[in-house]
């Protein structure tokens, strides 16, 4: 698989940690701050995303706080709904006030190029990849950095390259098969048919699994392993 053949479906993160719309704000700002994110997606009960709550959309509400009045005259100028619009931004309780409803979104064929492209335009982090309209992924920044932006440009269109890319892509389909395997914290790099493991693990058992899950994969010559077992709680792991 070439880096030009890339799709949302091989980059995106499928466990992806949803709220609903009722939930309050003040318990929307204690997950983002406690796990360390900057957005999570508003789904209804059948996994539709209806918005998606930012730091910045929560910062706003706070900032709102010291807006000015509007005098009377400037009231008449401005526009009715976008004044109802930022109120209930500014003073809702719930994730369905204060989220963004027009969201930039891919589906899950969209090419990494693409994707890429939007998160440019539109200086987002995080895209949400949708299928009939229910949210299946999510691809953040880091997503197209590891898998696109670090591979490097000399290998590109050569046998070493295909192998590797082959090899990742392997890797990848074995490890989303896997659900002991999940984790935010654990890398996996591949250069010249070698399999280096980076990162943090959750216990020695999780360390020796990926090591023979790695070096089972066709094309492998060795498996090097840089991982270390954790001592500390891993935030974040259902992001």
């Amino acid at each position: 698989m070439s880096a030009s053949s890339l799709r949302a479906r091989d980059l995106m993160t499928e466990m992806v940690l949803t709220v609903p719309p009722g939930m309050p704000v003040s318990s929307l700002a204690r997950m983002l701050s406690e796990r360390g994110i900057s957005s999570v997606p508003v789904t209804d009960a059948s996994g539709h995303l209806l918005g998606i709550v930012t730091e910045a959309d929560l910062l706003r509400r706070l900032a709102g706080a010291m807006d000015p009045s509007l005098s009377w005259l400037r009231s008449l100028i401005r526009n009715e709904s976008q004044q109802a619009e930022q109120y209930a931004r500014t003073h809702g309780v719930e994730a369905r006030d204060v989220m963004t409803t027009k969201v930039v979104t891919v589906d899950p064929e969209a090419t990494a190029e693409r994707c890429a492209q939007l998160m440019e335009q539109h200086r987002i982090k995080r895209l949400p990849v949708l299928r009939d309209g229910q949210l299946v992924g999510i691809i953040s920044r880091a997503d197209l950095l590891a898998e696109v932006l670090e591979r490097p440009p000399e290998k590109i269109g050569t046998e070493a390259q295909d192998r590797d890319a082959r090899i990742r892509a392997a890797l990848r389909t074995e490890m989303r098969d896997q659900p002991w395997t999940r984790s935010l914290y654990t890398f996996a790099d591949v250069r010249d048919g070698v399999v280096t493991l980076s990162g943090y693990v959750r216990s020695d058992e999780v360390r020796r699994g990926l090591r023979v899950l790695a070096g089972r994969i066709a094309g492998v010559e060795r498996v090097e392993d840089q991982m270390e077992v954790a001592s500390f709680p891993l935030p974040g792991e259902l992001v």
